[in-house]
């Protein structure tokens, strides 16, 4: 719909104080990333970054000047007279985004332009287009189902689920204070764990007792819509866990994947509910060991029975935010 391919529903686009969603797509102003990179694969890489700028009816000398900086831009100088099949996928990548920079746009669309990369070029293609977006100073809007991208990338994150926005801001907003159970366990890898409960007592602090013979947490203020008794649940993310032999949570370990920087424990409660934990360093724990966690209040999420945040009155998240608004 922003590129206008597809006609909008309702609602307006607009585009640099101007409204745009009745233009033409090639009199928009933008530019196409896309996924599978579309190359013209019977023409040079020089021939690729031309051809659209020719079918526009640039002027020659202007097409070689937008070329030449393109290309030493992204390095792919030394590729100029190479097919697309004598590239690598990151050579591809590059020439792909070259060919939306020479027509020197006033948004680029990315439309996941790193799904086709092994892991190792996906981190260094992040890396690289976060140093374009920074060079050009241009609007770039940018579609992933990758949270680390979107994390890593954006000055600005939306999360979209069936057409509808959930939640849009800086990326650690949407981390540390995720307006619903939905925006919160699809942010942050491994996922945020979910403990269901009701609660006891409000007031000035929240007391919730955990489902399946969980323990009983008392939390800081949230806002008036809680009740005794209403159903609610309780989110922790596995960094915040914090393993000390008198913690809350008792869990049984099932498994553990040791990264090397962190070790992932997976474990279940008595109750049986499933519990993720990530650990700084080399953890030596074995299938079957008994830890405690600790649930630190700062850290801890509370959902109504809508999936819907009942917000703290203020945590150190306020702080942060504010300090890098």
């Amino acid at each position: 719909m922003i590129s206008g391919l597809e006609e909008t529903s309702y609602g307006e686009i607009w585009l640099d104080g101007a409204r745009c969603d009745h233009l033409l797509p090639s009199a928009r102003g933008m530019a196409m990333v896309f996924q599978s990179y579309a190359l013209y694969p019977h023409m040079s890489v020089e021939e690729n970054l031309r051809f659209g700028l020719e079918n526009q009816g640039t002027p020659k000398p202007e097409i070689r000047t937008r070329v030449d900086k393109a290309a030493e831009i992204l390095q792919i100088s030394h590729l100029l007279k190479r097919r697309p099949n004598q590239l690598s996928g990151g050579q591809s990548q590059r020439v792909a985004i070259g060919r939306a920079i020479v027509k020197e746009p006033k948004v680029f669309l990315f439309d996941e332009p790193l799904s086709n990369l092994d892991a190792e070029l996906r981190v260094k293609m992040r890396s690289e287009i976060s140093a374009l977006h920074r060079r050009l100073g241009t609007t770039m809007i940018y579609v992933t189902h990758d949270q680390v991208e979107a994390m890593t990338m954006a000055d600005r994150i939306v999360v979209l689920r069936e057409g509808v926005i959930e939640q849009a801001g800086a990326p650690v907003e949407l981390y540390a204070r995720p307006r619903n159970q939905f925006v919160a366990g699809f942010l942050g890898a491994p996922q945020m764990n979910f403990f269901p409960g009701r609660i006891e007592e409000t007031g000035e602090r929240l007391v919730v007792a955990l489902d399946h013979g969980g323990p009983r947490l008392s939390l800081g203020r949230r806002d008036g819509s809680a009740r005794p008794g209403d159903a609610v649940t309780i989110g922790i993310r596995p960094e915040h866990l914090v393993p000390v032999a008198t913690g809350v949570l008792s869990v049984e370990l099932v498994s553990t994947e040791v990264l090397g920087a962190e070790t992932v424990l997976h474990a279940k409660t008595t109750g049986g509910a499933p519990v993720t934990a990530t650990h700084r360093g080399i953890l030596g724990t074995a299938r079957g060991d008994h830890l405690r966690f600790d649930i630190p209040d700062a850290f801890t999420h509370a959902f109504d029975a809508k999936g819907l945040t009942l917000q703290p009155v203020r945590t150190w998240t306020d702080d942060y935010l504010q300090k890098i608004a």
